[in-house]
């Protein structure tokens, strides 16, 4: 671990993430700040970035706020920050348990169920979607016929597309209802289920750092989906020339005002209908899938800094120092299986880095066999370019160049579960 740096502030960091995949994160926070670590599992590759660190059971609030108490007791700490989805909220109660600024458990709370933000949404005019929240089948059923077809069938309370599917008759409703069901059990705030009105265009986010209630737009992700009816993402681009950034802005910091939100980084998620956007949701964190990554290669601006500063009561520095584009494509299988390789055949230019999360003889289960973008994702590769068109091309070609071989795994063993998670 390093050692505390005389004058330097400590940031206490919940729930670091998977190296893969939040690694960055940590690495950019940890060159201006000493990191204290509140984590689920014993540190590994975090390491090298941290000063200190408490093991506890992240589901467990009580387990949680204990940890965090205890490393406070040790260190002057400056803020604490969190990018897991699944720990907003008790992130935000450890920081009001610590008189630490933070935004408060209520505009969480709001931030993590669509519902909740969909009646903010309306309040305060935001363009977003029409949506019913339904307790059991035949509440869906009801809510189907007053909102039509197709319709959005999602988990009240999620992330990553978990249980996220489209319908577009009424007999798809049952599989789909459990399939959202199954998603919104593995939320720890709300188990519900939304029935949603369909908005038909291209999806986008809007990468914002908002401080003392002023939001900046950074940057504009465009996002790439995989087949119907499943919103699993298969790729992003980000662009620091994109024009489409003007246009998406003021809807997303009127969607981050409706909810509360004074500081912090936010990922907010629109869709365009008819060249005009309507919120899907505003993730009050860092956006996942490398776009921190992604903002950072293409315009320079470092939005896990930004957010440790914003927590640590420092105005952040959005100064971009870059003017290119950078793109990310995920590594899926054809079909669900067992891995048997994974490699890269030939190098090419503009490849930023190539990163295989799973080894051979994992198992590798696609939604439609009963699992998700976590379960399929083999990995993913990230170019970049003096624009979107060349850091997608860079992208496709490297894409052509890897050998990924799965073997076909019967239907029964998907559905009993045997694989790796």
């Amino acid at each position: 671990m390093k050692r505390n740096s005389p004058g330097v502030p400590l940031v206490l960091v919940v729930s670091p993430g998977d190296e893969a995949d939040r690694g960055y994160c940590l690495e950019q926070v940890a060159a201006a700040y000493d990191i204290v670590l509140l984590t689920g599992a014993e540190p590994s590759w975090e390491k090298p970035h941290i000063v200190d660190h408490a093991v506890a059971d992240l589901n467990d609030t009580t387990a949680l706020l204990s940890a965090g108490r205890a490393l406070a007791q040790r260190h002057d700490l400056a803020g604490v920050v969190t990018w897991d989805e699944w720990n907003l909220i008790p992130t935000a109660r450890l920081a009001r348990a610590l008189g630490l600024a933070a935004n408060s458990v209520e505009v969480m709370r709001a931030c993590r169920n669509k519902a909740t933000a969909r009646t903010l949404f309306a309040r305060h005019g935001v363009p977003s979607a029409a949506s019913m929240k339904a307790r059991t089948l035949r509440e869906a059923e009801l809510a189907t016929r007053t909102l039509g077809f197709p319709a959005v069938i999602k988990p009240a309370a999620a992330a990553g597309s978990i249980g996220v599917i489209r319908i577009d008759r009424p007999e798809e409703l049952p599989a789909a209802f459990e399939f959202a069901s199954v998603g919104a059990s593995r939320s720890r705030e709300d188990t519900g289920v939304l029935v949603e009105e369909y908005l038909d265009g291209p999806e986008v986010s809007v990468e914002c750092v908002t401080h003392r209630g002023t939001t900046t737009a950074v940057s504009v992700t465009r996002k790439n989906l995989g087949p119907a009816p499943y919103f699993d993402e298969t790729g992003h681009t980000v662009d620091a020339a994109d024009p489409l950034l003007a246009k998406v802005a003021p809807t997303a910091a009127a969607a981050i005002k409706a909810l509360g939100i004074t500081d912090g980084v936010q990922h907010v998620e629109i869709r365009l209908v008819g060249g005009r956007p309507r919120l899907i949701e505003v993730n009050a964190r860092l956006g996942g899938d490398m776009i921190g990554h992604l903002v950072h290669l293409a315009t320079g601006v470092d939005l896990a800094r930004a957010a440790a500063d914003i927590a640590c009561g420092r105005t952040p520095d959005l100064t971009p120092t870059r003017h290119q584009a950078a793109a990310i494509r995920f590594i899926y299988p054809a079909y669900s299986g067992t891995l048997t390789a994974r490699r890269v055949t030939k190098t090419t230019g503009g490849v930023e880095r190539v990163r295989f999360q799973r080894q051979t003889g994992d198992r590798l289960v696609l939604p439609q066999d009963g699992g998700d973008l976590y379960t399929a994702r083999i990995g993913f590769l990230i170019t970049t370019g003096l624009t979107t068109a060349v850091a997608e091309a860079r992208a496709q070609e490297v894409y052509r160049n890897l050998d990924v071989q799965v073997a076909p795994v019967p239907p029964a063993a998907l559905i009993t579960g045997e694989h790796a998670a």
